[in-house]
């Protein structure tokens, strides 16, 4: 089977992506795979690069290639590839829509608003949700232009900066807790990973998660009641925003013990130091392991 290594992008994320491919690339089991990396440099590259491969392996983050555009275009070109189907891709990378699905649903994540202007920041409902507040684009990945707000003053100018990055800028609620994430494999939760950023940063923004030693990252026991809340609230988030074959599900835990959903990501990162591999190593799968299960999990998908 001839597969293709989709990296790169146009994204804020290309770096990463470019790491993830890499990783990919190294890792994956050559005696079962013919594999051609595949560099997206402009947004017409994943029509005529991808001629002749079978299986198209997504090692893309952000904006075309985390949001539903490149898998539509591959589903249109009749070319099978690894995870989430459109419609979770596009609802996924929007956090707007993911909390209001989440809500929907009566999932727990933390009270937002967002805005498509400065016009409309609405500073009694800031006040109403209390600071500290956090403020982040709104298709943002990997924690780019994410700033804890304090006090009004800073609102507005970490609000520009998100709008040098996105079209939209969500101010959420800061939940003060420890970070968790819980990687789904086939509708399956795999063993919750613990992120303490290392003391130099305040949260686990792009330096801490991609610095080797910005982060410890261990996988973790919770206690027995807690585990099965945050096992229920993952898989029912996978099952609401239509996940498939594989994602991510980032949550906060705060002191009391109460969960909230921060994000999914469709395509969780592949890097050495990445959060999906490491919880794949606690079910002693191996990195080339998981990558088997990725590709067989989505060629059973019906798109």
């Amino acid at each position: 089977m001839k597969v293709g290594v989709i990296m790169g992008g146009i994204s804020s994320e290309r770096e990463i992506s470019l790491q993830s491919g890499n990783s990919i690339i190294e890792n994956i089991d050559k005696s079962k795979y013919e594999v051609v990396p595949i560099v997206i440099d402009k947004k017409e590259d994943i029509v005529t690069k991808v001629k002749g491969i079978d299986f198209a392996l997504l090692a893309l983050h952000g904006q075309f290639g985390e949001d539903g555009t490149v898998q539509s275009v591959l589903q249109t070109l009749g070319i099978a590839y690894s995870g989430c189907g459109p419609l979770s891709s596009a609802a996924c990378m929007d956090k707007d829509v993911t909390k209001s699905l989440l809500k929907a649903a009566g999932i727990r994540t933390a009270p937002w608003i967002n805005v498509k202007s400065l016009e409309e920041i609405d500073y009694k409902k800031i006040e109403e949700m209390g600071y500290p507040v956090v403020v982040k684009p709104t298709h943002g990945g990997s924690s780019v232009a994410t700033f804890i707000i304090k006090d009004k003053s800073g609102i507005e100018e970490a609000i520009k900066a998100g709008f040098e990055w996105d079209t939209e800028v969500m101010i959420e609620k800061f939940i003060k807790g420890d970070e968790i994430t819980c990687p789904i494999l086939a509708g399956e939760m795999f063993p919750v990973i613990a992120i303490k950023p290392s003391e130099e940063f305040e949260f686990f923004d792009f330096t801490a998660k991609y610095k080797d030693g910005g982060a410890s990252e261990v996988i973790v026991e919770l206690e027995e009641n807690l585990h099965k809340e945050v096992e229920k609230m993952a898989l029912a988030t996978y099952k609401a925003l239509k996940c498939s074959v594989y994602s991510r599900v980032d949550m906060i835990v705060t002191k009391e013990g109460v969960p909230y959903i921060l994000e999914v990501n469709t395509l969780p990162g592949m890097t050495k130091n990445s959060l999906f591999p490491k919880s794949a190593a606690g079910r002693n799968i191996s990195f080339s392991g998981l990558l088997d299960l990725i590709i067989k999990e989505s060629l059973k998908e019906n798109r």
